[in-house]
């Protein structure tokens, strides 16, 4: 861990098999961070555990964050091995396709809430409860936003409804957290190159009924971006940190 700023401190990231979480957990890893990758699939989680080829930092726990038990255990196997969490990557998320408002299925609805708005409550918690108690006390968690936390896309009132959501939820934990020396911010991502968002490179639906092709950035630019925000001292806290490919249709007129 020579030239490392971590000092071997310990993350949980969900969301890890694939795309953003993966790239926040390869950063922190590369970092020499200490790593529970937490996603529903396992075989991804032993993808990217190999792809980091740190075995001795890194932790494929395979979780489901609808269920606030599989949470539970997640941080409880993470504690076990390593003693503490110091940051939390709040990163699992779903959305659905593109569909109009009157015809999406009540099912689809409650997956996407369960996941986007439940899941992330119960990750907080369970983070609140292990930060507060552990000594020296105290964490980050870090939530991931979207730019759907500020703006929607046409046909996405789920997923929206969700990140505006994660929003209140991060404020109120960012008030909530101080007593216990918790920073808790968010980080809200613009097309950033994922399975998830290479629809994007073919054209999607703009506000005013055109379909248009939208830049992408790199994945790993995201990934620095939580290795920023990780490395603050407790003291400092990202409250909210967009991160965007430069010329996606974001700031401006629909």
């Amino acid at each position: 861990m020579a030239g490392s700023s971590s000092g071997g401190r310990v993350a949980v990231v969900t969301g890890a098999g694939t795309g953003v979480g993966k790239a926040a957990a390869l950063a922190l890893l590369r970092d020499g961070w200490r790593v529970a990758i937490a996603g529903r699939r396992k075989e991804p989680l032993q993808e990217a555990s190999a792809e980091a080829g740190a075995p001795d930092r890194t932790l494929a726990v395979p979780t489901d964050v609808t269920d606030p038990a599989s949470v539970e255990a997640l941080f409880a196997a993470t504690v076990k091995l390593w003693g503490r969490v110091d940051l939390l990557f709040n990163n699992a998320g779903l959305g659905l396709g593109a569909a109009a408002l009157e015809d999406i299925a009540i099912e689809d609805w409650q997956r996407v809430v369960d996941t986007n708005l439940n899941g992330m409550f119960y990750g907080i918690r369970q983070a609140f409860r292990v930060m507060k108690a552990q000594s020296p006390m105290g964490g980050r968690i870090i939530n991931n936003g979207s730019i759907s936390a500020h703006a929607p896309r046409p046909h996405s009132i789920a997923y929206t409804a969700t990140k505006h959501a994660v929003t209140g939820m991060t404020k109120a934990a960012a008030l909530d957290g101080r007593k216990y020396d918790i920073a808790v911010g968010q980080i809200d991502i613009g097309n950033a190159q994922t399975d998830l968002a290479a629809r994007m490179a073919k054209g999607v639906p703009q506000a005013n009924g055109e379909i248009a092709i939208e830049p992408l950035m790199d994945v790993n630019i995201v990934g620095q971006s939580i290795l920023y925000m990780a490395n603050l001292p407790l003291e400092a806290n990202v409250l909210f940190h967009t991160v965007m490919a430069t010329k996606m249709p974001f700031v401006g007129r629909g």
